[in-house]
């Protein structure tokens, strides 16, 4: 082996071993339902892992996990599990939320459409009418008292709305991506 070489794997030795810690790390917390142990500094010590992993590419802790002997699925379901990002308003960390959770779509991946969709549509304002058709709300419901079927206060709350066009979205397209291809290439969804 040349120098360089000899360089250049060990570095990405010290590499692979930095992002199999943080898998191991993450598998072993998956594994056990959360964080555990009486002493102060282990709480720190997983959090930092965790943090460390969030960091990493799925693809990079599935292969660490693999390399490991851990399962990757459950290193993958936790990367996965992260909160909304922080950039996000307040609406849109509750479509966040309700995508993952209710409507089990991968919000990594359908979020996006989401909010180009309705950001072309009402811009997340609760209040948005239309004057000419007479949809209301995030969704742009027609009529807007459709809504109600979600929750209640269908006219300014948001979870209530979110939840109608969610399900909406999931009864006529599928899922997001669908319904901002069907919005492009017709003007409405």
């Amino acid at each position: 082996m040349s120098p360089t070489h000899s360089r250049t794997h060990l570095s990405l030795s010290r590499f692979t071993i930095a992002l199999a810690a943080p898998a191991v790390a993450l598998a072993a917390i998956s594994a056990t339902g959360g964080f555990s142990g009486t002493a102060a500094a282990a709480p720190v010590a997983q959090t930092r892992a965790i943090s460390a992993a969030r960091a990493a590419s799925p693809a990079a802790l599935a292969a660490a996990a693999a390399r490991s002997g851990e399962s990757a699925h459950a290193t993958l379901l936790v990367a996965d599990g992260a909160a909304a990002p922080r950039r996000l308003g307040y609406r849109q960390k509750i479509a966040w939320r309700m995508m993952q959770r209710s409507f089990h779509w991968r919000p990594k991946y359908q979020f996006w459409y989401l909010n180009r969709l309705w950001m072309h549509e009402s811009g997340w304002n609760t209040r948005a009418d239309n004057p000419y058709s007479g949809a209301y709300g995030i969704p742009q419901a027609l009529p807007g008292s459709k809504m109600a079927s979600a929750g209640p206060r269908w006219w300014s709350d948001p979870s209530t709305q979110i939840r109608w066009g969610l399900r909406y979205i999931r009864g006529r397209y599928g899922n997001p991506r669908k319904a901002w291809s069907h919005e492009v290439a017709y003007g409405w969804y």
